[in-house]
């Protein structure tokens, strides 16, 4: 997939979060967002994904293997993401929510053994809300990481998690997003110090 943003911009009430982005993201390519904290680099991140409606300026998506548009209400099918604020069924377990996700989009692995890639085999049964803040965001990664989509969305992909868990982060970046478009949004160098391309959302006030 190739995404493409032409004079694209998006403003809350009367306030510009950035504006004129002329920017063209491009298949298997790593690229981070960066800006200080509430300068809009998530809500770009998001208005990439379509998840956030932008208020001026165009969105193109293309299957660059068919040569061909695709449409934005079909777009969602190519992305994963994860986030910190993202919410999940605290009711389900591990191994539920996992299974629930894989009805709406398939993994590249059997659940339980993404769950062993995460380090979250032993809680495979345990309700959600009884995990910890950086076991949640595991299984977000989790999620996102082994979806089998083209492009790959992460937002501040380390909140939560301790030196293991930064580590696990770098072993799935090395290991699961080769293939795959890599955007994240980030003021933390150790989560994007190896992305290709640099966006700073300042150039965009």
């Amino acid at each position: 997939m190739q995404i493409k943003l032409t004079n694209t911009g998006k403003r809350y009430n009367r306030e510009w979060i950035f504006r004129h982005v002329d920017y063209e993201f491009l298949p298997q390519k790593r690229y981070a967002i960066t800006g200080p904290n509430g300068s809009g680099k998530s809500t770009l991140l998001q208005v990439v994904a379509g998840a956030v409606l932008h208020s001026e300026g165009t969105i193109d998506y293309f299957n660059s293997k068919l040569n061909s548009t695709i449409l934005p209400i079909n777009a969602h099918k190519a992305f994963s993401f994860a986030a910190p604020y993202l919410e999940m069924i605290e009711e389900l377990s591990a191994l539920e929510m996992l299974n629930f996700h894989a009805t709406f989009k398939p993994f590249v692995k059997p659940v339980l053994e993404i769950l062993e890639e995460v380090n979250l085999e032993k809680s495979a049964h345990k309700q959600i809300r009884y995990f910890s803040s950086g076991m949640k965001q595991r299984l977000k990664l989790a999620q996102a990481f082994f979806s089998a989509t083209n492009v790959l969305l992460l937002d501040e992909p380390t909140t939560n998690l301790d030196a293991e868990g930064i580590a696990l982060y770098k072993r799935l970046i090395k290991n699961y997003a080769n293939e795959k478009m890599l955007v994240i949004s980030s003021n933390d160098m150790q989560e994007y110090d190896f992305c290709e391309n640099v966006i700073s959302i300042v150039d965009y006030k």
